[in-house]
Order: C-alpha cells, then sequence, then structure tokens
C-alpha cells in the first residue's frame, strides 16, 4: 500500500510562503527569525523550545524547578531534547527537580 502526503502551500500572517505536510500552522520562516542566538534555548530545536516558552520557562532557574517527568509531558519536547537540557543545567550548577 502506497502512502503520500500532501504538501500544501501556505502563507503565514506575515506573508511568507511556506510548504507543510503537516497541519502544523507554524511559519518555519517566523520561527528561525524568533530563535535565540545564545543561551540555553538556542541549543533546542523549534518545537522543544516553543514547548518551554509556552510554559513561562525562559530561564534555566526556572528549568531547575521541574522535574525531567514534567518536562517531557509538555507538546512538543522529546527525549532528545533532555540531555541538552541537563548538560545546560550542569553548566549552570543546576539539576532537574528530584521526584
Amino acid at each position: 500500500m502506497e502512502t503520500s502526503i500532501k504538501n500544501n502551500l501556505r502563507t503565514c500572517k506575515n506573508g511568507h510562503q511556506y510548504v507543510k505536510s503537516s497541519d502544523c500552522p507554524t511559519c518555519p520562516i517566523c520561527e528561525e527569525a524568533k530563535r535565540p542566538n545564545d543561551g540555553f534555548l538556542a541549543l533546542l530545536g523549534a518545537p522543544a523550545r516553543r514547548a518551554l516558552e509556552n510554559s513561562g520557562i525562559k530561564t534555566l532557574e526556572q528549568l531547575s524547578n521541574y522535574t525531567e517527568k514534567d518536562i517531557l509531558k509538555l507538546h512538543g519536547m522529546g527525549k532528545a531534547s533532555i540531555p541538552t537540557l541537563k548538560e545546560a543545567l550542569k553548566s549552570a550548577g543546576l539539576t532537574f527537580k528530584h521526584d
């Protein structure tokens, strides 16, 4: 059985045109422009970064108030981001909250 993915040309509110094969409404051009240049959020992919930002987690100190399980429950956060977050916390002398 052959599966085909339908690509849809979209235009965001800023006028950027992009193609998406999913229902995700996020414009990749706008997302790249919002990507931080430094700090631990700059180390993450857009879905993981948005997951933290949408939860109000913008600093390592804020992140240290959560367990790994809490963070993994966030929509857009995957297991692959946890080692990056652990290393960032460690470099700041912090850790995830313990269960």
